[in-house]
Parts: structure tokens; C-alpha cells; sequence
């Protein structure tokens, strides 16, 4: 990030927070990492919204709708925080682009199954992130965004839960099918 404690242009001192200033700088940073990194995956799963053969795989059009709204709204908090602590929150597309943590999403694949996948292998990079800025945030001292970030994680977590049941569940699918030919 840009390590400098007055950020993009504002006076972190200007702001009655009682966290001292290199405190804040260091949390802005954290948090527009992950501001950048939760609207890259929002992007990446609108691309499965809007790529998934909906005739065959309905729920998912909707499932992947439905996370994308829960991550509209943690964007705003995250980008909230930011400029509760005095930052800037940094969230265009470029500046995602180049913050994010996440892999680039194969632009490729149709099949549902492939989507879950690499929706799936987002999220837990993404819920990994979460957890690593839980602990950086409380040591920091700043309970506020620890508890953020773990309210975030819960709803993650359980997104992931059913994505990966719904793996499980087409491969038995594949099995059964399998099984049923032979």
C-alpha cells in the first residue's frame, strides 16, 4: 500500500479517533486491500452471473446474484471504515486491479460446475484474507474492525459451505450417473 500515514491527501490528525496516527495509516491500508480484493471478487462473480447457461443451472444464476449483493454491502462498510479512520477508501476497478489478491477468473469456462469452482477458490482466498486481517486489526488494537472483518468472514464461510455442497453433490450426481449406465 502507500505506507505513508497522511494517505492520499488527508490529515489523519485531523480526526478525533483514539487510535494513534501510524495505527490508522496502517489500518486504511489494510482495509483498502481488502476493499480492492472484495470488489475484484464481486466482479469475478458477476462474470459467473452472467455466464452460467441459466437453462441448466438456474439456482446458480441466483446464488451468484445473491453473493454478489452481500458483497455490494461489505464494500460499503469496508470502504466506511476507511474514511471513519480518516483515510480515503481506494475502490475504483484500476486501483481493485492492482490491490486485489485474487487470481485473475478463467474467462472460458460455461459449465456450472466449472464456475463453482473457481467462485469457490475465490472465496477461500478471499475468507483466508479476512482471517489474517481479524488478527492484524485486533493486534493493531482496533476491535471495531477486527469485528468487521469477522462479521464478513461468517457470511463467507457459510457462501463457501454451499458452494462446496453443491460441488459434492454434482459429483454424486456423476457417480450415481455413472453407476446407473454400467
Amino acid at each position: 500500500m502507500n505506507g505513508s500515514s497522511e494517505p492520499c491527501g488527508k490529515r489523519l490528525d485531523t480526526y478525533e479517533i483514539s487510535l494513534p496516527l501510524q495505527v490508522r495509516a496502517q489500518l486504511i491500508d489494510i482495509l483498502n486491500q481488502t476493499l480492492a480484493t472484495t470488489i475484484d471478487l464481486k466482479t469475478q462473480i458477476k462474470q459467473a452471473y452472467w455466464n452460467v447457461d441459466i437453462t441448466n443451472s438456474h439456482n446458480l444464476h441466483e446464488l451468484f446474484n445473491e453473493i454478489a449483493a452481500e458483497l455490494d454491502l461489505y464494500i460499503d462498510l469496508l470502504a466506511q471504515r476507511v474514511t471513519t479512520l480518516g483515510g480515503l477508501a481506494i475502490g475504483t476497478a484500476r486501483s481493485a486491479a492492482g490491490l486485489s489478491v485474487l487470481p485473475e477468473y478463467p474467462l472460458h469456462i460455461v459449465e456450472g460446475k466449472d464456475h463453482v469452482s473457481s467462485i469457490a477458490e475465490r472465496l477461500a482466498i478471499y475468507g483466508n484474507l479476512l482471517w489474517e486481517n481479524i488478527d492484524r486489526t485486533a493486534v493493531l488494537g482496533d476491535a471495531d474492525t477486527a469485528y468487521l472483518y469477522a462479521e464478513v468472514s461468517m457470511v463467507v464461510d457459510k457462501r463457501l459451505w454451499f458452494l462446496d455442497a453443491h460441488l459434492v453433490n454434482s459429483v454424486l450426481q456423476v457417480s450415481n450417473q455413472l453407476a446407473e449406465y454400467n
